[in-house]
């Protein structure tokens, strides 16, 4: 699988107001192409709400992002079509009654109808199968997924596959179409303390290289640059912020080649841990239940002139 250019991720005063209030808001974030970026925080959070509207999935209320030149909100197809999701709660779950091989193959069939080029159609059949195979074989290995040791090998049903498994073939089906952003929610539900550091090293292998990576997760790993989400974020005060004065918001030291700003009307930030990523407080409206707004939220983004139905490419992405 040839390496893709990863997609810049930059943010400034980013916001998502659902039908009960502020999901999320004032994020900002410059984290260059091939970052690793997690998005921490508890559940209901505004976690899930903040990974698609980065990802082109739900429409933003104020400020505004950029995800590989592409400007959002304007430009939300555009995003979907360099974003792709991994394993996302309720928006693309694997289909239970499968095997491995046919959610495979599925996965290799909707990336070719949606997002492949026309001509790729035209190929006689025998060289369409070799190259989906091939693609097929390339996002499993970068996924880490050893069909063959499969307790039925391709044929394991989905259902049977324990969590980490199901993780990589969901990241496998990702990145069948090469993206420039990857994203995944929930990376360490349900996992062990050996199993989330398999998980990250796995982000860490796709990050290196060359693919933007946004995760989702409970506790981050020192090394990303990280956004924080609710109100346990802003407990303690930040070692030593810097202010910028035209802003009037805090802004920590910059990470590798990232930077993450605290929104000027967020509650003041802290590294609580002394970890060499940033972080960020969304400044998330405690009295809304974030991740509970996902649909109503996304509905809210279908007055896009000439978008599609938001949550419908997410489940082909």
């Amino acid at each position: 699988m040839d390496s893709p250019h990863g997609a810049a991720v930059k943010a400034e005063d980013f916001g998502v107001k659902g039908p009960r209030g502020w999901v999320f808001r004032g994020v900002g974030i410059d984290a260059a192409p091939g970052s690793l970026i997690a998005v921490e925080g508890p559940s209901g959070s505004g976690r899930t709400c903040l990974l698609l509207a980065l990802t082109g999935r739900m429409k933003p209320t104020e400020g505004h992002a950029e995800i590989g030149r592409h400007r959002l909100p304007k430009k939300m197809a555009a995003v979907r079509r360099i974003a792709a999701l991994g394993p996302v709660p309720g928006v693309n779950d694997l289909d239970q009654a499968l095997t491995v091989a046919e959610q495979l193959r599925e996965g290799a069939l909707l990336q070719r109808r949606y997002d492949g080029p026309v001509r790729a159609l035209l190929r006689p059949r025998g060289e369409r199968r070799a190259s989906t195979a091939a693609r097929i074989d390339a996002a499993l290995d970068a996924a880490g997924l050893d069909v063959a040791a499969l307790p039925k090998g391709p044929r394991t049903s989905v259902r049977d596959l324990e969590r980490l498994e199901s993780v990589r073939l969901s990241v496998a089906i990702a990145l069948l179409g090469s993206p420039r952003l990857l994203a995944v929610d929930d990376l360490d539900l349900k996992l062990s303390g050996a199993e989330r550091a398999e998980a990250w090293d796995l982000l860490r292998s796709l990050a290196a290289r060359g693919t933007t990576v946004l995760a989702v997760c409970s506790e981050a790993p020192s090394d990303a640059t990280v956004l924080r989400t609710g109100p346990e974020a802003a407990a303690d005060p930040p070692a030593e912020p810097v202010t910028d004065p035209a802003e009037g918001s805090a802004v920590v030291p910059r990470p590798m080649n990232s930077k993450v700003t605290w929104g000027a009307e967020s509650t003041t930030p802290h590294d609580s841990d002394g970890n060499t990523g940033t972080s960020t407080d969304t400044g998330a409206d405690t009295s809304t239940d974030a991740d509970a707004d996902v649909t109503a939220a996304a509905h809210d983004s279908h007055d896009t002139k000439g978008d599609d139905d938001a949550l419908a490419e997410a489940g082909r992405a």
